[in-house]
């Protein structure tokens, strides 16, 4: 069984204890974790730090020829980083699996390649120039999460080097060995210290957004630990970026064809097993559609493969851990209970292994854990509504504030709708679809900042107005 290890400084670092990290659809050892400690992590800082001046001192053009080279790097070890993520996160290799997600990790890497922060004229009179220069911050604190957590990485990474940061990073212990291989790769081109990682368990990540010499810290993950996150960041008035968890609500037009968007509903709600923050997560559907919206879904599900992700034909693979598994269970009973109807799944495997089959849940409306609370995972409620008015209220009675999608024939009123949804991102007949060039990021509790494109960019930086006498 291999032992990953550390990479601080370029080098790889043995600690004095490793953990397991289980495959989720067998129960199996995938490999051992090392656990780092805060010594080590005082170490990947004092790296990272030592390297910045060299690398904040590269031109623009040597950095995007480096994040450039990453991605071709990525893309050569693509199928041994895509099976390293299946087994330890448990999505399918193929169709919107770990092949995807390492696909969408060279797209993003190589667009990000792409960008530049060029000096912008403010001012240019008799009177005097005015110049906005963007400068790097310093030591960047990636903390990734398990439902993504290659891409997440990259989307964390190449921006804070991008724009010559450095960067520590520390993956979920539920899945960090795909990240330390990325991590591992990212290393044959940067400079050593330019991007080190440390696992281990949650503690390690308050020794991070605490620490004075971290500059900022990208945090994607559960809004009660971006709540964390924000606390302990503030003593040292850290700049953030935090991607946090999504209510994502979808409202079903009278206008809409079901079978014409009973593809896009599904893999909107499902994709990744509903494990992805901006998961359609809340359906509201139209009296007049709501039997044949869920007839067509409940006849699309009835196609769709769940089994272990190494298996050529899952489509669907095990929830990633036990925790997650509870509650998407929990979270269905309490649905029952309070008198929904299940239209098909709902009734959870023995094992081994965390399946749970995709749900569809009807007759359901607030006041239920399923609609009120984030499930992240494969059980969808499908809410009826006789007043676009209501829909439009009861979507944007949430906390969260991640995505949202309208499904309608007529694209004007849609636009109308998705301009009054309280969300960062809304999407038309489309759930979820993001792009490397179009800011994503949360409103009300689902977030600070935006990542994507060139405003994830200036997120990675400090503004200097430089003035110059006329």
């Amino acid at each position: 069984m291999k032992h990953f290890r550390l990479l601080i400084a370029g080098t790889p670092a043995e600690t004095s204890r490793y953990a397991d990290v289980l495959n989720p659809s067998t129960g199996e050892v995938v490999g051992k974790m090392p656990v780092a400690t805060a010594d080590d992590a005082e170490k990947a800082i004092a790296s990272a730090k030592y390297a910045f001046p060299g690398w904040a001192a590269k031109s623009s053009a040597e950095r995007a020829e480096a994040v450039s080279a990453i991605a071709a790097k990525i893309e050569e070890n693509a199928e041994e980083l895509a099976t390293l993520l299946t087994q330890e996160q448990g999505k399918p290799l193929g169709g919107i699996g770990s092949r995807f997600e390492i696909g969408g990790a060279v797209a993003w890497t190589r667009y990000t390649a792409s960008l530049d922060l060029p000096v912008e004229v403010i001012q240019d009179t008799p009177e005097g120039r005015v110049e906005l220069h963007r400068k790097p911050i310093g030591v960047v604190a990636s903390i990734t999460p398990w439902n993504w957590p290659v891409m997440i990485a990259c989307w964390h990474i190449m921006p804070a080097i991008r724009a010559g940061n450095t960067v520590v990073i520390k993956p979920s212990p539920n899945t960090p060995l795909s990240t330390i291989r990325l991590v591992e790769i990212i290393n044959e081109v940067v400079p050593a210290g330019v991007v080190n990682i440390i696992t281990g368990e949650n503690e390690l990540g308050s020794f991070l957004t605490s620490h004075p010499d971290v500059g900022k810290v990208v945090f994607t993950g559960s809004t009660p630990t971006g709540r964390k996150v924000m606390e302990s960041a503030s003593a040292t008035v850290k700049r953030l970026t935090l991607e946090l968890g999504g209510n994502d609500a979808g409202i079903v037009l009278p206008d809409a064809d079901p079978k014409a968007i009973a593809e896009g509903l599904f893999w909107g709600a499902f994709i990744n097993n509903g494990q992805t923050c901006a998961a359609l997560k809340r359906l509201y559907v139209h009296d007049s559609l709501y039997d044949g919206v869920c007839d067509a879904l409940v006849s699309y599900a009835a196609n769709i493969k769940t089994g272990d992700g190494m298996a050529d034909d899952s489509m669907l693979g095990p929830l990633q851990n036990r925790m997650q598994f509870d509650i998407v269970s929990s979270y269905v009973r309490d649905a029952v209970a309070k008198g929904a109807r299940v239209l098909t799944g709902g009734t959870p495997t023995n094992g081994p292994g965390f399946f749970y089959p995709v749900t569809l849940v009807a007759d359901i409306d607030h006041g239920t854990d399923l609609v009120d609370k984030e499930q992240f995972g494969p059980a969808l409620p499908i809410i009826r509504y006789s007043d676009v008015e209501e829909a439009i209220a009861k979507a944007n009675d949430s906390e969260s504030g991640l995505g949202g999608s309208v499904w309608s024939s007529d694209i004007e009123k849609a636009k109308a709708i998705a301009a009054r949804m309280e969300c960062g991102s809304v999407w038309i007949n489309n759930h979820g679809a993001i792009q490397p060039n179009a800011p994503f990021g949360g409103v009300k509790q689902s977030g600070v900042g935006v990542e994507f494109g060139m405003e994830g960019l200036k997120e990675m930086t400090t503004v200097q107005s430089v003035f110059i006498p006329g």
